[in-house]
């Protein structure tokens, strides 16, 4: 089951629609859907999460905590809408566009994607793009 926790002042519209593409990515993985927590929150609430967990005194968009067992995708991803927003503008593409891309990143990570190499970084972006393009 996937849902959706808005610790700052954000919210999305579309939420069973992100569900069902969210699901059907993961099945597309060949891999099981378990529980996804989606916590939207601010740069302030993140990089207190980015200390305290990972020793890294940085801002990041996104946090996924992986409790993945086997095939059945499961965590809690953290994504500040601040730095998101930033990054659109950074990035010149419109902030849903960006919030996709960070949401379907993370449950990449847990379908066993990296991004820490070129190579991985590359592959990683492939699948994103395949994955928005579902979107239409």
């Amino acid at each position: 089951m996937i849902s959706f926790n808005y610790e700052t002042d954000f919210s999305l519209a579309n939420e069973n629609m992100l569900s069902d593409w969210i699901s059907k990515a993961i099945e597309s993985e060949n891999l099981k859907e378990g529980d996804i927590n989606y916590i939207f929150c601010d740069d302030e609430y993140l990089h207190k999460l980015n200390v305290e967990f990972l020793n890294h005194d940085t801002l990041t968009d996104i946090i996924s905590f992986d409790y993945t067992i086997g095939k059945i995708i499961q965590g809690d991803i953290y994504i500040s809408i601040e730095r998101v927003r930033d990054n659109a503008n950074d990035f010149n593409v419109s902030f849903l566009e960006e919030v996709y891309r960070v949401m379907i990143h993370g449950v990449l990570h847990y379908c066993g994607y990296k991004d820490k190499t070129t190579q991985d970084a590359s592959e990683m972006r492939d699948k994103e793009n395949h994955y928005l393009a579902m979107l239409g």
